[in-house]
């Protein structure tokens, strides 16, 4: 009754921050919006919107609670090819060690183009390039605490790196899954909770003429402008989902919805469904819809689907996500999960 209770309490506050608009007036204030940029064919293809049964592996990113509902070893390999000639790369892997909870590891990473560094004097290019270097390290802790209760937490190390000048930081996620039974789900979670981020390093510095020098002083100095501080965009989700099910499951009908309160853009609503035939086919697709401003939203509708071949002490699943992006070409997401 006490857990219920805790769970119910957590889902009144989530309810009560999405009661509050998105603080749209708060765009372009905070940093590091790669956070923002979803991972896993199955759940972008579902739309994000299953927060509250989302398990294993994939559930590192949108809900570590997830975790604990894997009985063995899984690895992910998640690979998107985003918008700008920008390429998303995804590694997890979960374990679970028995009673102690179940454990992960995960890591982000962006890959680019070859970019022409450019200066003042220079500003079509001096004739030397550069890659940024983005990504991100999580470490994750879940575990199931009654038959109904999963919770858990997901620190992470945040990087952002251009040339000699970049800006780290830490976050952390808090997630709790509930099940009313086998198929009423309910999920909280709250991402991103973390300090300032700030860049610094040597290509921030400039040297040019000392101002107002007396004429026996002149000469040059280094100067280097005081860069402020950013937040890293956090928010809170909540998710419910249901599953009608045939012929013991084998076939089934899942359908989500999650709702998630932005401190700095504006809210969105996310459904998704996914059927299931023969428990072995998948077909996917959902919807993501920006509350105050959805005329001018980049990304609405998605789909997708998967394979599931499982043999006694091996599976393996293949999910393909196709998400639709307004000013650029759309987004295509591979995965392949393996469990042993």
């Amino acid at each position: 009754m006490k857990i219920n209770k805790l769970v119910l309490t957590c889902s009144l506050i989530a309810l009560a921050g999405a009661a509050q608009a998105g603080d749209i007036s708060r765009k372009g204030t905070t940093g590091a919006d790669q956070l923002l940029i979803p991972v896993g064919a199955r759940s972008i293809a579902t739309g994000g919107a299953f927060l509250s049964n989302t398990y294993g592996v994939e559930a590192i990113y949108y809900n570590p609670a997830g975790l604990s509902g894997i009985q063995r070893t899984e690895v992910m390999f998640s690979y998107m090819n985003y918008i700008a000639d920008i390429n998303i790369s995804y590694f997890a892997l979960g374990f679970h060690p028995g009673e102690l909870g179940s454990f992960g590891v995960s890591f982000k990473t962006f890959g680019f183009d070859e970019i022409a560094v450019t200066t003042v004097d220079n500003p079509d290019g001096n004739g030397s390039t550069y890659s940024p270097s983005i990504f991100n390290l999580g470490l994750t802790y879940s575990k199931t605490i009654t038959d109904q209760v999963r919770a858990g937490i997901t620190a992470k190390v945040i990087h952002e790196g251009f040339l000699s000048t970049a800006a780290s930081g830490f976050a952390l996620d808090f997630g709790v899954q509930y099940r009313f039974n086998s198929d009423l789900s309910l999920g909280v979670t709250v991402k991103n909770l973390g300090g300032n981020m700030k860049f610094s390093g040597q290509d921030l510095q400039v040297r040019t003429d000392v101002p107002d020098a007396l004429p026996n002083q002149q000469g040059t100095g280094i100067f280097e402008p005081v860069v402020e501080a950013f937040q890293v965009p956090s928010y809170f989700e909540m998710s419910t989902a249901y599953e009608f099910k045939q012929n013991g499951g084998n076939n089934s009908l899942l359908l989500g919805a999650a709702y998630r309160n932005n401190n700095s853009l504006e809210d969105l609503l996310m459904v998704g469904g996914e059927v299931k035939a023969a428990k072995i086919f998948f077909l996917r697709g959902g919807y993501d819809y920006s509350v105050q401003n959805n005329e001018d939203a980049q990304y609405d509708w998605t789909l997708g689907g998967g394979l599931e071949y499982e043999m006694e002490s091996f599976k393996v699943n293949v999910d393909y996500a196709y998400r639709n992006v307004q000013d650029f070409d759309a987004n295509n997401v591979f995965t392949v999960r393996l469990a042993f």
